[in-house]
């Protein structure tokens, strides 16, 4: 283990403009607002939450039986999270948000045990049942939100009080688990401490928790196995029911796991805290298992929307390319996590290819959770939706096409809220004298980079336009380099600094490199060119094979029944059709859009003997008819009226 934890990046992105202005605006005006009502009951007609009242009656300030799920706690600390990130931001600009993080500290604070231990289930509920359930019960998974929660809060605001509670549950998490009797050898049902743990050492400098989150990684999967030992115990009462080791990510060590499986959230968080802790420590074999792994998931598990987690069974990974298009479950939260795993694998190995994947999980399947209005979501995020089939079928109940106000299992919500209110710390990063550009967003970049500060104004209507121009505000750092992101769907770049063309290609690493003697004012220009392009599936995803998806930049598109009609599965697009984009500032809050000329096959009706099947050619009157498509943002599907959906369109 390295002598000091490295802290936390000396770089941060303020979005100022653009694209993800609009929705850092929503999270902090409508977002964050709603959930603390729905978080206190007063959404009309949404599942009733009580995650702030458990709070209230664990803190004696009311009275009355725990509601909600084992890990109710969580949704608050990830609401807590993304109020210290957007107060932060706009410090001047959300002080109701400051009252409710207050009254929410104050709470949580009164609720701590004098052990340290915070968790309102077992504090109201279940008192005798403290870490007696560790596979099932979800207490070190709500324990690391709301460290999380801690640590965002303290940057955010310097609230002291939450920072001196989260650390009274880690020190008491660290006197309860470890290797060194009497601690228990336990770890985590579903992981999320880990990487918290670490958030939480960079925060403070205190490496023993880092050696905490490192002690959860490596005692995972040994063997007899823990969870096996804690489920055979006398008086051991299942909540969920028992499920399998590989459910966990519990059936081997970690460095020995060759694939990712079960449940798809849980093995993210998992798989994010293992790279974190590898760049810490400079552990090969944790590298190589992060490696293994990341292939794993988005080389044979992952969606074109960056969407993870195909079966609705155990909300898991499926099998090898198994990633069905009607039945999707690509979970909000997956996605969060898939993000989260590739900020980290970018920052450990310095390849824009991680980028790529955090870039094309942001844009689609993080993004579609979230309604434009701020206050609809959506839990599962499926890439074809006939209404009929959902509401007929039981097999789709997990299946959506009305965007939801609250869920009774809400993780979700303020999963979306804490990510993208914390968009600027995933936007780049450092390493020694280089700035790496990882996402493009308007604002200012502002870093400290070999101990001297350095300010980058960056200006882009990115992803509609492709051209990013960065100015430098005062003096550069020595020996600068600037590395920009060219991202795997663009075919062609320019780049220019002060109006002058660079020679400087993109190295194997997708990153394009320039360096300098810089002067205040220098402006770099980067023009990525943005074609419409066809996207196909390896032939083994079979729900994807003879169909084609569109994208253009980071952005998939589908086709959505109001502005296309129903039968979406009877419509064709041909290889050689011309697609266009459009820009439509009327559309979905300003979009650009993409026209086509596609072919729809002869309408139902039009059988001539009404028969559900038959024989020969003459069965079907009629022929396919040319058929003016518009494809909009996959993320922007389910805010008009409800519709069939569809993003893999036949070609």
């Amino acid at each position: 283990m390295s002598a000091e934890v490295t802290g936390f990046p000396p770089l941060s992105v303020s979005i100022e403009g653009g694209f993800w202005r609009r929705f850092q605006v929503l999270v902090r005006d409508t977002v964050l607002p709603y959930q603390w009502k729905a978080m206190n009951d007063e959404i009309p007609g949404a599942p009733k939450s009580h995650s702030v009242e458990n709070f209230r009656i664990a803190a004696g300030q009311a009275s009355g039986a725990y509601e909600g799920m084992v890990f109710q706690d969580s949704d608050l600390a990830k609401w807590l999270e993304a109020a210290g990130n957007v107060i932060a931001a706009s410090p001047d600009g959300a002080p109701e948000l400051a009252v409710w993080v207050e009254e929410a500290v104050d709470l949580i604070s009164r609720a701590q045990q004098p052990d340290g231990y915070v968790n309102t289930y077992f504090t109201v509920k279940e008192p005798p049942g403290r870490w007696k359930n560790l596979r099932e019960a979800h207490e070190l998974y709500c324990a690391g939100h709301l460290i999380e929660a801690g640590v965002s809060l303290y940057r955010g605001t310097g609230n002291g009080l939450i920072l001196q509670v989260v650390r009274r549950l880690a020190d008491h998490v660290g006197a309860t688990f470890g290797t060194e009797p009497p601690r228990v050898r336990g770890y985590d049902g579903h992981e999320e401490v880990e990487l918290a743990l670490v958030k939480l050492a960079r925060l403070t400098g205190e490496r023993a928790y880092l050696a905490l989150a490192q002690y959860f990684i490596d005692e995972r999967g040994r063997t007899p196995s823990y969870f096996e030992a804690e489920s055979s115990a006398p008086g051991y009462a299942p909540i969920f029911g028992v499920k399998s080791l590989e459910y966990y990510q519990a059936h081997r060590p970690v460095r020995e796991q060759m694939e990712a499986t079960g449940h798809a959230v849980r093995a993210m968080y998992l798989y994010t805290a293992m790279a974190d802790l590898a760049r810490e420590i400079g552990d090969p074999s944790l590298t190589r298992a992060c490696d293994r792994l990341w292939e794993s998931v988005t080389r044979r598990k992952m969606y074109v929307t960056g969407g993870i987690g195909s079966s609705a069974h155990l909300e898991s990974f499926g099998a090898d390319f198994d990633l069905p298009n009607d039945t999707a479950y690509a979970e909000t939260c997956a996605a969060i996590g898939l993000f989260l795993f590739s900020s980290r694998m970018v920052r450990l190995h310095d390849e824009a290819r991680y980028a790529d994947v955090m870039e094309r999980t942001l844009y689609n399947g993080i993004l579609s959770g979230l309604g434009l209005d701020g206050r609809s979501y959506f839990y599962v995020n499926p890439l074809e939706v006939v209404p009929a089939v959902c509401d007929a079928n039981g097999s789709y109940r997990h299946v959506k096409y009305r965007r939801q106000p609250w869920y009774g299992c809400a993780c979700c919500p303020p999963n979306i809220a804490r990510t993208l209110s914390s968009l600027g710390e995933h936007a780049g990063h450092l390493n020694g004298s280089t700035l790496f550009v990882d996402l493009y967003m308007e604002g200012t970049i502002s870093a400290t980079v070999t101990g001297t500060p350095l300010t980058l104004r960056e200006t882009t209507r990115y992803p509609w336009d492709g051209t990013i121009r960065l100015q430098l505000k005062g003096e550069a750092p020595s020996g600068l380099v600037v590395a920009l992101r060219i991202p795997e769907w663009c075919p062609r770049h320019t780049v220019s600094v002060n109006g002058q063309p660079a020679e400087a290609p993109a190295g194997p690493d997708g990153y394009l490199r320039l360096s300098r003697r810089w002067s205040p004012d220098d402006v770099i220009e980067l023009v990525l060119s943005l074609p419409v392009e066809r996207v196909r599936a390896d032939p083994r995803v079979r729900a994807a094979y003879g169909k084609v998806a569109l994208q253009r930049g980071p952005v998939v598109y589908c086709l959505e029944e109001a502005d296309n009609g129903t039968e979406l599965a009877m419509v064709r697009l041909p290889p050689d059709a011309p697609l266009e984009p459009v820009e439509r500032p009327d559309l979905l809050g300003g979009v650009v859009a993409i026209r086509a000329r596609g072919v729809r096959g002869p309408d139902a009706e039009a059988r001539r003997d009404g028969a559900l099947y038959g024989t020969g050619s003459g069965t079907t009157a009629g022929v396919p008819k040319a058929k003016d498509l518009l494809f909009i943002p996959y993320y922007s599907w389910a805010n008009r009226t409800p519709g069939e959906m569809a993003v893999w369109i036949r070609e």
